[in-house]
């Protein structure tokens, strides 16, 4: 069988897998998040950290809890990392820099997990469990806390309450992310994913040089960075390592975790909105984006042009070798479509359009499905701005799940829209008017501009993957990827919370023959063509410059 045929057949498995979870899966996580039982062990973390488990919040009270959770998370991890040296475990790792521990605490709270060395040379076992492994959990929590309370938005009437950040991050944390990990993570060892605390062992390699190969609690780290969208790899190459990912079964099984719980949350918010119909029409929306993107890049990158490419079967440089051109598509198509950044390729070493393809996922906002959470917040803003757009065409005051949608809610949804393209196109303009920084992209020309481009894209996205030829452990990168995923990441959820808190204060309005209705085809397609061009031609002319222009030369 040809490595494109299994491609395909393992995206189709990957499919089916998909659709089976999708209503078990999303039935549960609505449960979760509006049942009124604690377990004990919920109710005695209540006790320790004070709070009230029955009483809800009003939005800025739960945004406050978001960003002191975090800004405590950034704190700690911070602390765990410059300590690293003094602690167990630490393997001898030498000391991280200030900024580049700055760098890598934001982006572990961040979900975002981009990463600026490598992990096996600079992070000890103790630093990987206690620190980076535990936000990979709760930053994952956060970002379902945030739809959760937008779902609340839609579903209340007359209230300033959207829910209780710590009763949300609790539940989700003990009852869906922690059991689902355990099991997937001894599935993963039993298929030969490393586990255990071992240090760096010498080996003899096939050229007859040594290596030195580090072990490590890999299997329970890997679990939990593709289930949580988070991405970070304890090896520095990532998925592509044999230790993280050593047969074709664990390459599928970690899409199938990357995807599990994004495709599942439409389901959870048809639930608890009354209808699930209109969770089938946003996972029809993400299905369409995924299949489309997994399709593409794989076309893009099985060209045969040239007689190397002839005989190896298309574009081999930077793939998976194990796996083939379609196995590594399908996982870069998921990656980038969702804010998880793990990769088993090498998204430089993609053909122009290919590469653009897997920048333009993340540009469209990582909402087919998205990351855990961030991925339906997102998708439910532009719906409804679609609402809106319709609603403009046929003069009447646009409304969605029974809630109007004026100037107030049209404005929260606009600034959510337009946060990350400014903060990917400042941050990209900066960096390319630097003779400095410019000097750290690898190529000149439009690729090096690609390169950039990438990586704001890919900060202020929460994504982490890189196209990584580019320099990016100096002070000036650190620094300014830093600030892109905080503000990347933080600033849309106050715009999600406040639209949230002003849809929950509304009088639900009844529909009429003249509502939209929002789980029909052709909002589908209306849904469809917003994404594309509200959100998408926002960086046409940047994409231009970059992996077009590379493509046409």
């Amino acid at each position: 069988m040809g490595s494109t045929l299994a491609g395909w057949l393992q995206a189709l498995a990957l499919v089916g897998a998909l659709a089976l979870c999708y209503r078990p899966l999303g039935d549960y996580i609505a449960r979760i998040l509006t049942t009124s039982k604690h377990l004990r062990a919920e109710r005695g973390l209540y006790r320790l950290i004070g709070v009230d488990g029955d009483a809800d919040q009003r939005w800025p009270v739960y945004l406050r809890s978001v960003l002191a959770f975090s800004a405590v998370s950034v704190l700690f991890l911070y602390g765990l990392i410059r300590l690293q040296g003094h602690l167990p475990l630490n393997l001898g790792v030498p000391q991280m820099e200030g900024h580049q521990a700055w760098n890598t605490a934001i982006s572990f709270v961040a979900n975002t997990n981009w990463q600026s060395y490598s992990g096996e040379s600079a992070m000890g076992h103790l630093v990987q469990m206690a620190g980076l492994a535990v936000q990979n959990f709760v930053s994952a929590a956060v970002g379902i806390a945030i739809v959760a309370a937008l779902i609340r938005g839609f579903t209340r009437n007359r209230t300033d309450r959207v829910g209780n950040f710590w009763v949300d991050l609790t539940r989700i944390s003990l009852r869906l992310l922690l059991p689902v990990s355990v099991v997937f993570a001894l599935v993963l060892l039993a298929n030969g994913v490393v586990q255990n605390l071992h240090g760096f062992h010498e080996v003899a390699t096939l050229t007859g040089g040594q290596q030195s190969v580090p072990g490590g609690p890999v299997a329970s780290q890997e679990v939990i960075k593709l289930l949580g969208t988070n991405g970070g790899g304890f090896y520095n190459a990532n998925s592509a390592h044999p230790f993280e990912n050593p047969t074709g079964f664990t390459n599928v099984l970690q899409v199938f975790l990357i995807l599990l719980i994004p495709f599942a949350l439409p389901r959870a918010f048809g639930k608890m909105v009354g209808d699930n119909r209109q969770g089938y029409a946003i996972v029809a929306v993400m299905g369409l984006f995924w299949v489309a993107s997994v399709a593409l890049i794989t076309f893009f990158e099985a060209q045969h042009t040239g007689s190397a490419l002839q005989a190896a079967g298309g574009a081999m440089e930077g793939k998976e070798q194990r796996f083939g051109i379609a196995a590594s598509g399908l996982f870069a198509a998921s990656t980038t479509l969702t804010s998880t950044g793990a990769v088993n390729s090498f998204h430089d070493s993609y053909s122009p359009f290919g590469g653009g393809l897997t920048m333009f996922n993340m540009m469209l906002g990582e909402i087919a499905p998205g990351g855990t959470g961030s991925g339906l917040y997102g998708m439910l803003v532009l719906a409804t701005v679609a609402v809106f757009v319709a609603g403009l065409m046929v003069g009447r005051t646009p409304e969605y799940l029974g809630k109007k949608l004026g100037g107030r809610e049209m404005k929260f949804a606009s600034l959510y829209i337009l946060t990350t393209p400014t903060i990917v196109l400042i941050g990209t303009g900066v960096a390319m008017a630097l003779p400095g920084e410019r000097a750290g992209m690898l190529n000149s020309g439009a690729h090096g501009f690609s390169e950039v481009l990438y990586a704001f894209t890919s900060g202020a996205n929460n994504n982490g993957s890189a196209f990584a030829g580019i320099t990016v452990g100096t002070d000036w990168y650190d620094t300014a990827i830093g600030l892109a995923m905080v503000l990347g990441r933080f600033l849309p959820m106050v715009f999600v919370l406040a639209l949230a808190g002003s849809l929950a204060r509304q009088q639900p309005v009844p529909a009429t023959p003249g509502t939209l209705p929002t789980h029909k085809p052709l909002f589908v397609g209306l849904l469809s063509g917003v994404v594309l061009i509200v959100v998408g031609l926002t960086y046409f002319p940047a994409l231009a410059l970059g992996p077009i222009a590379e493509g046409l030369s």
